[in-house]
């Protein structure tokens, strides 16, 4: 790694006083459901909520592979040598915003039993937290803690009882005592859901406290306008924090070590626009009123040629292009405890074998795609390279066919008309929902689509009220395949194990996996457990994607982070610089 001198940080500072406003504006593909850490699980929420909240530990912005470095923790924790006691000294200098929850309106300091709260909260089970699945069985006490909260009436847990596994030894010094060793857990301490909560705040908002983000991030929320903007502001008492000094050869070529040492944020307000149809929301940022974008469908060919350069066009509006593999994977979903679909397998191979992958990926996604085999991505150090040979994700009509001859056999009986669900209401979602059901009624099945907005798609899904889903996936929530393998665990349903799948076998393979390090010996059983998912069909694999990000040549410092909420913000916004100047010309030029 290339090392800038740290002397940078002590010297050199940025003056807010000296500028004019800095705006960021950004844009969300979908409505926000909410800004509550313990109820946070999809990427716009998370995108918008990580500029409030930060966690003990976040990716280092510019090291590749990737980094966890410390945000609110001091240093990076000091692990017993069974894995099982986790010792973390938090930052002394971190407070939460300025609020009317607090005397005079001014945010305390953050302590241990701050996290400690959060992590309570998540397990009372009156909370009805989306996030429990991450510490079900994990920490000791906890899930005893969660058993004594389904006695209590809502708002009457008590969360002065002690959890054994969870203790605040100083007013800045956590431990954490596990059940057993959980090598991701730093993985999860730099995951939204583990932000730090205020009791006080939560007390005061009471079940607003989904529209309320008293957090300690950089930014702090200035109004919220429902299904139209977020607005967040520069927090006026946030600590010191530098932009990084070290990163890899190719930053310093590329400028983004320049402003090495200096204060952040360099921005002083973000508006984030819901913006749900592709369209509008492509010609505000070709008219300059978005900084960043990903390329919609329809308009591929306009911003890419040969399907890896930019046009000439593009050029001349000095836009730039980021490409990567994304560490995820997409897939039709079925519903495991659905009578119809759960009970048949040979309906699921129909489903499956009548799925043209390679078309989908050349019309509905300008090519930016690779065949997905299994639920393991190209971008994972476990990504299988002969997973082909016992790949499903082949297109063959006849062999659809034969099976759903058995599948009626099995049903005794023509097949219902089968429910198809997509979380999107823009053209794109429906366009998908479209594709998967000529393709599943080419064999002779009856497809209804339904369409929905993402915050209805998720509680759906959530709440086991969906039959067959298209288009869904799972973005890994850091660089280790276990982030996978969640999906699939029999405890996490239905959520985020939203195809019900169950399977002895895979909990056993995941209970055994997740308490290993990195090994050889773990390669080969995760391996192991995504060919079980293969043979038994709980979704059909379609594809991983490719990442494409455009953004204006007034954006600096920008670098993409695979693992953080479509590489937009994401927490990172801070680190921006926008050349307000070069804005204004282009707004002149491209009305």
């Amino acid at each position: 790694m290339l090392f800038l001198g740290l002397l940078a940080v002590s010297c050199r500072t940025k003056d807010s006083s000296s500028h004019s406003e800095i705006l960021f504006q950004q844009r969300s593909r979908a409505k926000i459901q909410t800004l509550d850490p313990a109820q946070i699980g999809d990427v716009p929420a998370d995108e918008v909520s990580r500029e409030f909240f930060e966690t003990l530990y976040y990716y280092h912005y510019l090291k590749r592979p990737y980094e966890l470095v410390p945000q609110l923790a001091a240093q990076m924790p000091e692990v017993s040598q069974d894995g099982c006691t986790y010792t973390i000294r938090i930052r002394p200098d971190v407070y939460f915003h300025d609020a009317p929850c607090f005397p005079s309106g001014k945010g305390r300091n953050v302590t241990a039993e701050d996290f400690i709260y959060a992590w309570k909260r998540i397990a009372d089970a009156k909370t009805a937290s989306k996030n429990w699945w991450i510490f079900d069985d994990r920490i000791v006490g906890l899930n005893e803690f969660r058993e004594y909260s389904k006695t209590c009436e809502k708002g009457r847990v008590d969360y002065s009882r002690p959890v054994e596994g969870l203790e605040a030894l100083e007013p800045h010094l956590l431990r954490i005592r596990l059940i057993r060793p959980w090598p991701q857990l730093v993985f999860w301490l730099a995951h939204v859901p583990t932000a730090p909560m205020a009791r006080e705040a939560v007390e005061y908002y009471g079940d607003e406290i989904r529209s309320h983000a008293v957090g300690t991030g950089p930014f702090v929320l200035k109004k919220w306008v429902k299904g139209s903007y977020i607005e967040a502001v520069r927090n006026p008492s946030y600590r010191p924090d530098f932009y990084p000094t070290e990163g890899m050869p190719e930053d310093v070529e590329q400028g983004l070590l320049a402003d090495a040492g200096l204060r952040v944020p360099f921005i002083d307000r973000i508006i984030w626009r819901i913006i749900e149809e592709d369209q509008p929301r492509w010609l505000m940022f070709m008219r300059g009123r978005i900084d960043i974008n990903s390329i919609p469908k329809d308009n591929f060919g306009q911003a890419v040629a040969f399907g890896k350069t930019l046009t000439e066009d593009m050029k001349r509006r000095g836009i730039r292009l980021q490409t990567f593999i994304e560490p995820n994977v997409f897939y039709v979903s079925f519903n495991m405890s659905d009578p119809i679909l759960g009970k048949n397998k040979p309906l699921r191979l129909a489903i499956n074998y009548a799925i043209n992958r390679e078309k989908f990926i050349e019309l509905l996604m300008n090519g930016r795609g690779i065949v997905a085999h299994g639920f393991i991505s190209p971008a994972m150090e476990d990504y299988d390279p002969n997973i082909v040979q016992v790949s499903r994700s082949v297109f063959d009509l006849e062999k659809a066919r034969a099976y759903l001859r058995q599948a009626e056999q099995l049903h005794g009986g023509p097949i219902p008309r089968l429910r198809l669900a997509v979380g999107g209401t823009d053209t794109t979602y429906r366009q998908i929902a479209q594709y998967f059901q000529r393709n599943i009624q080419e064999i002779g099945l009856q497809v209804q689509i339904e369409v929905f907005d993402w915050p209805t798609f998720l509680e759906k899904m959530r709440t086991n009220q969906l039959q067959l889903i298209g288009g869904t996936g799972w973005m890994a929530d850091y660089p280790d395949t276990e982030s996978f393998l969640q999906v699939f665990y029999g405890p996490n349903a239905p959520w985020p194990n939203s195809s019900n799948y169950s399977s002895p076998e895979f909990d056993r393979l995941y209970e055994q996996i997740r308490v290993l390090p990195p090994s050889p010996e773990r390669t080969r059983l995760y391996r192991q457990a995504e060919r079980l998912v293969i043979e038994d069909m709980p979704v059909a694999f379609v594809y991983h994607r490719i990442g494409y990000i455009l953004y204006h040549d007034w954006v600096g410092n920008f670098k993409p982070n695979a693992y953080k909420a479509e590489c937009m913000g994401g927490g990172f916004a801070k680190y921006y610089r926008i050349d307000a100047d070069k804005r204004r010309t282009y707004w002149k030029q491209y009305k």
